[in-house]
């Protein structure tokens, strides 16, 4: 991994474009070829990024760019969709490389794995007419918790928490936009599930399309004792 501290301004040109004005930044190149943009805050969220499979190529200004003050060009492409990350370098205060080595991904606590291994035992609870495609969809920026087919043969990606805030959504959010980048399964839709959702978390959600489920985790396990309920 490369991290590259940076005073730098950002241009994101395709489908979408995007300006970040010049800003001291945080820039980051891992080993799979993505490029992301931080800045000092936002929790993990990167400010623009350019995901895999894409190419990293460093040029030098031209005149105009270098009399304001502009050192040096990256330009980042995405190979399938031709969109463009263009990185422009003011100053360079930091530049290292790290070799992070294989991580052994994200070890859910005992609730979460049992939630997920449950939901997929009962994927119905998605629906009528819903399958198990299979858990732990791997994806570029980690696994999708629950890969799953609705009943007219669409994808469905379900992110579980045991509490739902906006955290989660923010990234079930991140995994939709790169799968549906995926022409084997675009459409992709998007599936929050947790034992408790906030309002917040819900109505971020239910904005952004996506569904919104409640998992009862004792009933999910055979332990609902309907017999001493009134109702």
């Amino acid at each position: 991994m490369r991290l590259v501290i940076a005073q730098c301004s950002v241009d994101y040109a395709g489908r979408l474009n995007a300006h970040l004005p010049l800003a001291t930044r945080l820039l980051m190149i891992k080993s799979d070829g993505s490029v992301l943009v931080h800045s000092d805050g936002g929790s993990y969220k990167p400010l623009n990024w350019m995901s895999p499979p894409c190419s990293l190529a460093e040029s030098e200004p031209d005149a105009d760019q270098a009399d304001a003050g502009v050192t040096a060009l990256w330009t980042v492409t995405h190979a399938k969709t031709a969109d463009q990350l263009i990185v422009s370098i003011y100053e360079v205060l930091h530049d290292s490389a790290h070799e992070l080595g294989i991580d052994p991904g994200l070890i859910k606590d005992g609730v979460e794995a049992h939630l997920q291994k449950l939901l997929a035992e009962h994927i119905h609870l998605l629906g009528d007419g819903h399958t198990l495609v299979r858990r732990e969809y791997m994806t570029a920026i980690g696994p999708v918790d629950i890969l799953a087919r609705d009943a007219a043969g669409g994808s469905v990606a379900v992110e579980l928490k045991r509490r739902g805030d906006i955290d989660g959504v923010e990234q079930l959010t991140r995994y939709l936009e790169l799968m549906n980048r995926d022409p084997h399964l675009a459409p992709v839709v998007g599936v929050f599930a947790a034992q408790i959702i906030k309002p917040q978390a819900r109505m971020l959600a239910e904005d952004r399309g996506i569904r919104c489920l409640v998992l009862d985790y004792d009933a999910m396990r055979g332990l609902d004792d309907t017999q001493s309920k009134l109702f």
